[in-house]
């Protein structure tokens, strides 16, 4: 059983930063990726950043430039520092953890983010 915590939300102002943790059960070297994804109300839950077990990141195009996805790999632990926040920003960020085989996705609580204008 794979658990994960995520760390850091909060309420911040319009240019402003944030940096989200999110600690695993173990280690993170077993899976395939993890992930930051975001709902905000009324939508759907969306990719934000994802780096892979051999370090390859990719990011929304939202985020791109804005955004960095990193992970220490001897604590466990995936981060993401969000610089030049924006409203439109704001949302429930969760983590996400993919393993390929045997298959998994495990899912952390989230973590409410909010940018104020």
């Amino acid at each position: 059983q794979v658990q994960l915590a995520e760390s850091g939300g909060g309420l911040v102002q319009a240019g402003g930063s944030l940096r989200l943790s999110c600690a695993a059960s173990g280690n993170i070297l077993r899976f395939n990726a993890m992930g930051w994804y975001r709902q905000a109300p009324g939508k759907q839950r969306e990719l934000v950043a994802r780096i892979t077990s051999g370090g390859t990141t990719n990011y929304a195009d939202s985020v791109e430039g804005r955004f960095t996805i990193s992970r220490d790999n001897a604590k466990n632990t995936v981060y993401l520092q969000m610089n030049s926040l924006k409203p439109e920003d704001t949302a429930v960020y969760y983590c996400n953890a993919v393993r390929l085989g045997p298959p998994l996705s495990a899912w952390g609580q989230g973590t409410q983010v909010t940018v104020s204008s």
